[in-house]
Order: structure tokens, then C-alpha cells, then sequence
């Protein structure tokens, strides 16, 4: 694989991806709506009922809509990783993937720069509502911007790879909605975007709060706000970039019709 090649498709395809999100401002505005709902609203109704108390990375106590930021944040990703795979079923039945994976150029590295450009852009929505709850009193330290910005990357890509994976499954766009909510609501409820998982565990809600701890999304959010405070959470990047790794290893294999789970589904090579 020559690097000129390889620059100039990945050129290509964050292009390609930058002027369909350009296109399409109602997604951006989508994107937008859902966690500015959940700060506005859902927070001023029931920060005077959730009581966060001092837990690292906070060293004080600190109102309800600090605390659901980097839940939001997550959000954000979350919806854009899944809107990625939207697109990857698309671009199947339109034909625009066979065309793509035909390329002379390895699968895995088309499939790679498809999620960075999916990536760039989940980052970028990422900072958009950062600086929109800024304008609605909601501080973070201007620091925390720098040092979150690797693992909010790090965070869009694990989702990003998850809604590659996903897409693989979803044959066609009419099974896509039952599918997403399948797999979105249960990972943001069941994670500390909304409340801390010790609340989870006191409420004697045991079985909820063990399956948190697998939830791939709880360790994003976490990675997330303790990077906003110049911390590390090492277990939870750990993880992150862990399940990275696997979710985007059987994605490629996935979309590999001499072995993956398209010729084993019987579907047709994409």
C-alpha cells in the first residue's frame, strides 16, 4: 500500500463524509437537540432531587448539569457512531460500499478511514455542545478541553467501531430503527451519564449496576470526565481502547465475504 494512495483515499472519503453532514443540517441540529434537551430540561427539573456528593473527579460538590456533561458528551458520540452505521447500510444498498471495498487498497484501511472521517465529526458535534453548555453556565475547566480531546476521540472511534460492527447485522434500512434502539437506550441507561453508579448499588439495584460495569459506554463516559478534570482513569481508557480494537477487528472481518459474518448470514458481499 502505497502512502500517497492511501493519503489521497482517505482524503477522499472525510470529504466524501464532510459534505454529506454538510448537507444534511438537520442531522447536525439532531445531534444537537437530544443532549440540550437533557441538560436544560431534565437537569433544572431534577437537580434538587439527584444529589451528587464529593466522587472523584470532583473535590467538591458540584450542581446536577456538571455532572451529566461528559454523559452528554458520550450522548453525542453515541448517536453519531450509530448514525455512521445508518449510513453504512445506506451505501450498501445503494451500491456505494461494493465501490468502495473495491478499491486497490486493503479493506481494513477503507474501513479504517471510514471511521476517522465518522470520527472527525463526532468529535467536532462533541466540542459544538461543550461550548453551548458553556453558554448555559455549565463550566469546565478550560484545560479539561485539551486533555479530554484524545479520549473523546478514543470514545468516538470505540462507538464508531461499534456502529461498524452493527452494520454488518442490519441488512436492510427498514430493520436499522428497531436495531439502534436496541443497542442505544440500554447503553446510555444502564451507564453514569445520568447518575453515579454507587447510587445504582445503594438503591440494592445489583443486577443493573453489574452490568454497567461491562457496558463498554459506561467506561467511555468515565474516561471522558476525568479527562475534563486533567485525570486519568487508566481501567476505563483501558477498556475503551480494548473493545476498540475488538469491535473494529470483527467489523473487518465482517465485511470480508470469503470469511466473515456477511457470507455466513447468507448475505451478499458488500
Amino acid at each position: 500500500m502505497r502512502l500517497s494512495h492511501a493519503w489521497f483515499a482517505l482524503q477522499a472519503i472525510t470529504g466524501r463524509e464532510i459534505a454529506k453532514f454538510v448537507r444534511q443540517g438537520g442531522r447536525f441540529a439532531s445531534a444537537l437537540v437530544r443532549p440540550l434537551l437533557w441538560l436544560v430540561v431534565f437537569a433544572a427539573g431534577f437537580q434538587n432531587v439527584f444529589g451528587v456528593s464529593i466522587i472523584p473527579p470532583y473535590d467538591t460538590y458540584i450542581p446536577y448539569q456538571v455532572y451529566i456533561v461528559p454523559g452528554l458528551l458520550g450522548m453525542v458520540l453515541l448517536f453519531n457512531g450509530m448514525q455512521s452505521s445508518l449510513a453504512m447500510v445506506y451505501d450498501r444498498e445503494m451500491g456505494m460500499m461494493r465501490l468502495l471495498l473495491t478499491a486497490p487498497l486493503p479493506r481494513w484501511y477503507l474501513l479504517f478511514a471510514k471511521l476517522l472521517a465518522g470520527t472527525l465529526l463526532s468529535v467536532l458535534q462533541a466540542y459544538v455542545f461543550l461550548v453551548i453548555a458553556w453558554l448555559f453556565g455549565v463550566e469546565v475547566p478550560w484545560m479539561g478541553w485539551l486533555t479530554a480531546l484524545p479520549v473523546i476521540v478514543l470514545a468516538g472511534m470505540m462507538l464508531g467501531a461499534l456502529g461498524l460492527l452493527l452494520s454488518v447485522q442490519v441488512r436492510q434500512l427498514e430493520n436499522f430503527a428497531g436495531t439502534m434502539n436496541f443497542v442505544i437506550f440500554p447503553m446510555f441507561f444502564v451507564s453514569p451519564a445520568l447518575y453515579p453508579l454507587w447510587k445504582l448499588e445503594e438503591s440494592g439495584a445489583a443486577i443493573v449496576h453489574a452490568v454497567a460495569q461491562w457496558n463498554p459506554f459506561t467506561h467511555a463516559v468515565e474516561a471522558i470526565r476525568f479527562a475534563l478534570y486533567g485525570q486519568l482513569a487508566a481501567s476505563s481508557l483501558a477498556i475503551v481502547v480494548g473493545c476498540l480494537a475488538v469491535f473494529f477487528t470483527l467489523a473487518v472481518r465482517g465485511y470480508d465475504p470469503q470469511r466473515g459474518m456477511l457470507r455466513r448470514a447468507g448475505g451478499k458481499p458488500a
